[in-house]
């Protein structure tokens, strides 16, 4: 979590200092990460042969019909505002057969189906409407319970109902994030969200125009993260300062996916300003980190931290098959259960993810140099690969097979940032 010590960057280089960071906090852990691995990787069958299919599998296009622009984007924004729980995967799966990602999306969809049918401030995905969400609704729209099973202090044999579990922990997270974003934006005189962010789209549109080039991402993120504590995704590790604001990346880089190429109206009043995405650092959660130990790119057997040296399996024995190829993505057994990979502290997780941003910078850097001898045109698209189709392959390839869907991914709780 963000400590009194850590300082918001200063302006204009809130994308540099994720990278820098990150960087410097991989290279102080002692987190290996070696041209051999990144190219084993790259070249590797299941990169080559998933990476075309899977690169743009971000998850946020809607089966909805919008009164605005406005309102869609309001709803990309309180999806990338509540993008967390992945801490919560197991307990999830165990209660309603979905993960933190697939909750989000359905809870964000209850709530904008309801709004649809309650106007003003009652609408819960309006400012105020925020502002007077509880974690009874929330449970409800998410299809969760907030109790759990426990046995009757004077009748042992006898189990009871009781409010606590970790869902609960979960639901409060959700609500108070809701909560404090609509206070401020209330405060601030906006009437949601979407508002806020169309704002800051036609301020890095008008930045951009002055330089001569297209809107900049770096104010939208600047924006979002000054504005929003939900968004403030930094921490101090070991006197470093570190910077990763996935979430804000995330929201950015969903407005490209759905509106660039987008047939809406025209018109000036409703043109969405379009940031160029192709170099924002990754959205480091923890699905992209443990997949890089899972592949040998990420090396933690020399770590600073002995529970990273110890979290993961060493991959060495798994590699050959997990860079095989697959003859086509199957569903894993409907009956069986994810459980939590290795459980980490908040300094843990935050170095593991910085070095997940880190490690994707070289990963991109390789590949701009890569030969491929025996096949041009597959070396011609290596070339090409830009970090969030990088982003997009890391965490959509984790559910595309079911031996990467076994493998542990590290769990932090309670965060609100991923």
């Amino acid at each position: 979590m963000p400590t009194a010590a850590t300082q918001l960057p200063p302006s204009g280089t809130f994308l540099e200092i994720v990278r820098f960071s990150c960087r410097e906090l991989r290279n102080s852990a002692k987190i290996q990460v070696t041209k051999e691995s990144i190219h084993n990787l790259l070249l590797s069958p299941a990169f080559t042969e998933s990476f075309p299919r899977l690169k743009l599998s971000h998850g946020v296009t809607f089966p909805l019909k919008f009164p605005s622009v406005v309102a869609e984007l309001n709803l990309l924004a309180i999806l990338s505002l509540l993008n967390f729980g992945s801490g919560y995967r197991a307990p999830l799966h165990a209660c309603n057969g979905r993960g933190a990602w697939d909750n989000i999306r359905a809870l964000v969809l209850s709530l904008y189906l309801s709004s649809s049918e309650e106007a003003g401030p009652r609408n819960p995905l309006s400012a105020q409407g925020m502002t007077t969400i509880t974690r009874e609704q929330i449970a409800s729209y998410m299809n969760i319970s907030l109790h759990v099973e426990a046995a009757h202090p004077s009748m042992p044999a006898v189990t009871v109902g009781q409010l606590g579990g970790p869902l609960l922990e979960l639901a409060e997270l959700i609500t108070n994030t809701m909560k404090d974003t609509g206070n401020i934006l209330v405060n601030n005189g906006y009437p949601d969200l979407g508002t806020f962010v169309m704002e800051a789209l036609e301020e890095a549109k008008r930045a951009g125009a002055k330089n001569g080039v297209g809107p900049a991402a770096e104010i939208v993120v600047e924006k979002l993260v000054r504005a929003f504590p939900a968004f403030q995704d930094m921490a101090e590790v070991d006197g470093q300062s570190v910077y990763v604001f996935k979430k804000a990346l995330f929201l950015v880089h969903a407005i490209v996916l759905r509106f660039q190429g987008a047939s809406i109206d025209p018109t000036p009043a409703t043109t969405v300003p379009i940031p160029d995405t192709t170099s924002l650092p990754i959205f480091s959660d923890n699905v992209i980190p443990s997949m890089l130990v899972h592949l040998g790119v990420l090396d933690v057997s020399s770590a600073t931290s002995a529970k990273l040296v110890s979290a993961f399996p060493n991959p060495k024995d798994s590699l050959p098959t997990l860079f095989s190829l697959v003859d086509e993505a199957k569903s894993p057994n409907e009956t069986e259960l994810p459980t939590d990979g290795p459980h980490l502290a908040p300094e843990e997780s935050y170095t593991l993810r910085a070095a997940a941003v880190d490690a994707c910078e070289m990963i991109i850097a390789a590949a701009r140099e890569i030969e491929v001898p025996s096949d041009k045109e597959k070396e011609v698209w290596l070339r090409g690969i830009t970090l969030p189709e990088l982003d997009g392959w890391l965490w959509t390839v984790a559910k595309d097979r079911v031996d990467y869907r076994r493998l542990p991914r590290f769990v932090a709780r309670p965060t609100i940032f991923f």
